[in-house]
């Protein structure tokens, strides 16, 4: 009888232990399983977030919320200056009472040509502070003028960018537009200011002489401000420098540097 007792404890003892083992089993499996399903839920997030950020780097960079870049833009299209500042904002710009409401007439050098300059610190004010506290500074006295273009009538000499390639400096600029003609015509001989296109309040060291009558539509901000005209030497500058010729740049041979390397020597102004 013994016996019988002991062989059935010794079989429910069993049970018990296989039981147990399988409840052991079970647990570790679901132990396991919900670590996999951290794990994957972790690297699912790291992917989405990769995928996010890859997604922005591209919109910002390669896809349409690229910035706009610094390049000339074609002989047909307008003169430009890449952006600088943010909407309605001047920076480091002076007060446009510098301008004094008055006609400033001075001298402007490239290379060896003369050209003789009257600024409107009346209908420009604001342009013609800015330039006058940049003729102060010295600023001019040894920049570049980076871009020549010609077109059906267009013929624009581009000057004055802080890279020496089109560049805006971001501590300068201001607006609003001033003076754009109303027939989108600037005469040979104009002075206007480039900018960055539908900014009007990124104009800044950068300015551009016409030296053919010239056709620019104005953009979403207006025209280009009008600062003054030369008032002598203007052939010369053709025969000087513009005859030199283009050097083909990204927009084609009638857009880019001028073949004759052209240096602002000096900028007077009283």
């Amino acid at each position: 009888m013994a016996s019988k007792n002991q062989e059935r404890a010794a079989r429910e003892a069993r049970e018990r232990l296989k039981a147990y083992n399988a409840r052991q089993e079970v647990h570790a499996h679901s132990v396991k399983r919900s670590f996999r399903d951290n794990v994957i839920a972790v690297v699912g997030v790291i992917i989405v977030a990769g995928l996010a950020a890859a997604t922005q780097i591209f919109y910002f960079t390669a896809g349409p919320g690229a910035p706009v870049a610094s390049a000339s833009a074609s002989a047909s299209a307008s003169p430009s200056a890449s952006p600088s500042a943010a909407a309605a904002t001047n920076v480091g710009a002076p007060d446009k009472s510098l301008a004094q409401d008055r006609t400033w007439t001075g001298t402007l050098t490239l290379n060896k040509v003369a050209l003789g300059v009257s600024l409107d610190g009346a209908k420009a004010p604001q342009a013609v502070a800015g330039i006058i506290q940049d003729v102060t500074k010295g600023y001019y006295t040894g920049k570049t003028c980076h871009r020549l273009a010609e077109g059906t009538n267009f013929g624009i000499l581009q000057c004055g960018s802080v890279d020496g390639a089109g560049g805006a400096d971001p501590s300068f600029s201001y607006g609003p537009v001033e003076n754009a003609p109303a027939n989108n015509i600037y005469p040979a001989g104009t002075i206007a200011m480039a900018r960055a296109s539908g900014n009007g309040y990124s104009n800044g060291h950068q300015f551009f002489i016409t030296f053919v009558d010239t056709t620019i539509p104005a953009d979403s901000a207006g025209g280009y401000t009008v600062v003054g005209t030369v008032t002598s030497g203007l052939d010369q500058l053709k025969s000087q420098i513009v005859a030199g010729g283009i050097t083909p740049g990204s927009n084609g041979s009638t857009d880019g540097a001028p073949k004759i390397p052209t240096t602002i020597t000096s900028f007077t102004l009283k």
